[in-house]
């Protein structure tokens, strides 16, 4: 069997699908994500961007396949996608090609409040019978150097926790462990660490006594590298989103969709000295 698993989405998306997408490996598996996620799919026998494929021109009137891409997707056996569930001209595409496609809903509906990693596995399960954990996880060497690492960014300026709270944070924790601060490439925070790829970040990571973020694709990373994580969420329903592990901590709003800012300095300060080892 021959599988072809097309997973696009940010950082968390993936993180949180990988015990999906492991229990979808067949005998050859290849994967194609979002460009950053490459490294992070390390149980692939083969990876490629989707944009390096010219899959986006798909079903686009007045477009021709790009390339080999069409005999290229006749390699598979089969092929399970997240990408084009909402494009029905890509769908199309695909039905009048006869190409071996099986859609799946990219999102769970927050309504349900069923954990994304929880809603990816009942699709996985409905179509392979391989076993899996449930637990996203990065195969990275874990080794406890002694450092906090803080990551005041995420997708959304409304999932973040004021700067400024961070750096009283940092201040507070500098007197128990060194504190190391983690940005992306374009996130401005002078004197970040910076990395291009996600598997050297997330073995970086993988050292860190403690991880504080917001709901963020490196929050998740982290969780995932077996890092004790302390994850803040405010507009988004942690029932759901939350990263998984059993090394997480969670510092939410009262109710999801409050603004990040009612998370006080206390609280997250005695959640993140809670998870430092005692002295």
């Amino acid at each position: 069997m021959r599988r072809l698993l097309i997973r696009p989405g940010g950082i968390g998306d993936f993180v949180l699908s990988l015990p999906a997408l492991r229990c979808l490996s067949a005998e050859h598996t290849e994967v194609w994500v979002a460009s950053q996620n490459l490294p992070l799919a390390r149980f692939a026998d083969r990876a490629r961007s989707i944009a390096s494929t010219g899959l986006d021109w798909l079903g686009l009137p007045d477009r021709e396949p790009p390339g080999r891409l069409v005999e290229r997707l006749r390699e598979f056996d089969a092929i399970v996608s997240w990408y084009g569930t909402n494009r029905p001209e890509f769908r199309d595409a695909v039905r009048a090609l006869r190409l071996p496609f099986q859609f799946l809903p990219a999102l769970p509906e927050e309504s349900a409040g069923v954990h994304a990693t929880d809603f990816y596995m009942t699709q996985a399960r409905n179509i392979s019978d391989r076993e899996a954990g449930t637990v996203p996880s990065i195969d990275c060497p874990r080794r406890d150097e002694g450092f906090a690492v803080i990551h005041p960014f995420s997708g959304s300026p409304k999932k973040n926790w004021p700067l400024e709270r961070f750096r009283e944070l940092g201040g507070q924790l500098s007197g128990r462990v060194p504190v190391r601060w983690c940005a992306g490439p374009e996130e401005n925070l002078e004197g970040a660490n910076r990395f291009n790829d996600l598997y050297e970040l997330a073995c970086w990571l993988a050292r860190a006594t403690v991880y504080i973020g917001n709901d963020s694709g490196i929050t998740h990373l982290a969780a995932a590298a077996g890092t004790p994580v302390v994850a803040l969420f405010g507009p988004t329903d942690p029932a759901v989103w939350a990263p998984r592990g059993p090394r997480v901590r969670m510092v939410a709003t009262r109710a999801p969709g409050q603004p990040m800012a009612n998370l006080s300095l206390d609280e997250v300060a005695a959640a993140t000295l809670a998870t430092l080892p005692t002295a």
